[in-house]
């Protein structure tokens, strides 16, 4: 008899979870980002909340959480209702990197659903205009002759730029010290301010402020030059041979997500990244579209990324501050 329940109770949830995809979306979505306005994935989240509201059919709100290196976001996401009302900006930190930085972390991997990938973006060196620090070479130079006095701002602990900074610590053998904001927007204009020396920034949260003249990007994280800044050199070119950071975003839902409804949020991704205007707007802000072929194809690639950057911060030794 207890089998018996247990299979009819099955046969309802799968039958009841059809119809819930089948009504899909008949109110407005919320898309969860672990950071504050005005930084990098503000502007991807803005430029695809705007393209999904329209292909969906029902508006696409964009909700901060910003803290903690996006775990924050990350917890709320994972405990939310897999019912595709809350969604996530995710990324690689997931994976295992963010309980390297933060022991109390309670989700896995696993309480996520991998939907699709959005994009990947190279990073900017920038440094205080009045630093009187030019190039990558420079920064090296007045790192390594004075131990921690040589400041880098990041959008917080464990999260891109944080670790890019140690990745660049790690293989010029400087010592700086870190500053973490809570979003790329705050950390930048901490440089612009002279409260701290450099940061490793996305473009929007770097150029808006390289154009008033108080920052000045010296370099890209990439390891060639990038043709969309063809007149910076690649922090490789200093000598740092190895030196290859970029980093992605990704859509998520909570575990236990109606295949259906996965279904149809991974293809209004594709159509959304596909559009012309919005490569052409993400590539002005130094991101490309990077679309995955399948939330399968997604899910194992995220995955190797994710070890990857579990490994990196295991290695680099990065702790919250």
């Amino acid at each position: 008899m207890n089998c018996m329940k247990v299979a009819v109770a099955a046969v309802l949830a799968m039958v009841g979870g059809a119809a819930l995809a089948q009504d899909y979306p008949n109110k407005p979505i919320t898309l969860v980002i672990g950071f504050p306005p005005g930084g990098g994935a503000d502007g991807v989240a803005r430029l695809m909340t705007d393209k999904m509201s329209k292909l969906l059919g029902q508006p696409v709100i964009m909700d901060y959480r910003p803290g903690a290196g996006t775990t924050i976001a990350s917890t709320y996401v994972s405990r939310a209702a897999p019912d595709g009302y809350t969604i996530y900006m995710g990324s690689a930190g997931i994976y295992g990197a963010d309980k390297v930085l933060y022991k109390g972390i309670k989700y896995e991997a696993k309480d996520f659903m991998p939907i699709a990938r959005w994009t990947r973006s190279l990073m900017l060196l920038a440094v205080n205009t009045a630093s009187g620090i030019k190039s990558t070479q420079d920064l090296i130079a007045r790192a390594k002759s004075a131990p921690d006095k040589v400041s880098y701002a990041s959008s917080g602990n464990g999260v891109a730029p944080h670790l890019a900074g140690r990745l660049f610590e790690l293989q010029s053998g400087a010592q700086m010290m870190h500053v973490p904001f809570k979003g790329g927007a705050p950390a930048v204009q901490a440089v612009g301010s002279g409260d701290v020396d450099i940061t490793f920034g996305t473009p929007p949260s770097i150029l808006p402020i390289a154009q008033t003249g108080r920052i000045t990007p010296i370099a890209v994280t990439t390891a060639q030059r990038s043709p969309l800044f063809p007149n910076l050199q690649a922090i490789s070119e200093a000598g740092l041979k190895d030196y290859d950071y970029s980093f992605w975003f990704g859509l998520y839902g909570p575990a236990g997500l109606p295949k259906e409804i996965v279904n149809k949020l991974f293809e209004a991704s594709i159509e959304a990244l596909g559009d012309p205007e919005t490569k052409a707007k993400l590539a002005q802000s130094g991101n490309e579209a990077f679309p995955s072929t399948s939330p399968t194809e997604f899910a194992q690639w995220a995955q190797a990324e994710g070890k990857l950057s579990k490994e990196l911060t295991e290695k680099s030794g990065a702790k919250v501050d």
